[in-house]
């Protein structure tokens, strides 16, 4: 079975040769416009049914807040803003995202969440948000953002860096299968097409290894299976303290 996995991966990775090509010219960057626009649509439809999750998720934030001050919140890769409506009221929120057109839907997200102070968007990968003071912040949020920054070790690095001590690092991201499964199997032959679809998301990370390795003092973490698409059903849920 493996053997034939590595086959039609392989075969994948040449089918996608010619993307390959307009990514290492610079052509690929036109693609990020366009799914700005696909993520506006497509994330309505995930918090619709990941909204139980999340809002269980998210009930603990206050819990990070310190006496007689506002809960800051930085958010990863917000996109389009999906978080916000779990966010409780008066909190301040930074948004940070290496895709400049997200802003105009994030302009709207914002908007509709009144409920919500906002400092301030940030242009920035995961990997590197030096902008951002040391222990500035009580809680980091990365939803469906570990799978395609470049450097997953680095960005939990810089989300430790950017927590005050007693702050947590929230997070609910796909990750890969278990290995006997055939949802594995399909993972690792599809990862050529998906990495470009999904604006460099995979599908085989093992995210928690990652988590558990980062020098966090705490770590609640749950796997679930999310009511998604097969290839993104294994979730895991929770969030880390420094």
């Amino acid at each position: 079975m493996e053997l034939l996995m590595n086959f039609l991966t392989l075969f994948f990775k040449v089918l996608t040769l010619p993307l390959q090509l307009i990514e290492a010219v610079g052509l690929y960057q036109w693609y990020k416009g366009f799914f700005a626009l696909l993520m506006s649509k497509i994330s309505v439809s995930y918090n619709a049914k990941m909204d139980d999750k999340k809002r269980d998720l998210f009930s603990n934030l206050p819990d990070f807040k310190k006496p007689s001050e506002p809960l800051t919140v930085l958010e990863i890769g917000c996109g389009t803003g999906t978080n916000f409506k779990y966010y409780p009221p008066g909190c301040k929120v930074i948004c940070t995202d290496p895709n400049r057109h997200f802003k105009k839907y994030l302009e709207k997200g914002m908007s509709e969440n009144t409920h919500l102070s906002f400092e301030r968007f940030l242009v920035a990968a995961g990997e590197d948000m030096g902008s951002i003071e040391d222990e500035a912040v009580d809680a980091v949020v990365a939803t469906l953002v570990l799978c395609s920054v470049r450097d997953m070790t680095r960005t939990i690095q810089e989300a430790h860096r950017m927590l005050r001590p007693g702050g947590a690092l929230f997070f609910m991201e796909h990750v890969v299968a278990e290995r006997s499964s055939w949802t594995y199997f399909f993972q690792h032959v599809l990862q050529p097409m998906w990495y470009y679809f999904g604006d460099g998301c995979e599908l085989t990370r093992s995210t928690w290894n990652d988590l558990e390795a980062a020098g966090f003092s705490e770590l609640k973490l749950k796997r679930i299976e999310a009511p998604l698409n097969f290839l993104i059903k294994p979730h895991i849920v929770g969030y880390a303290v420094k």
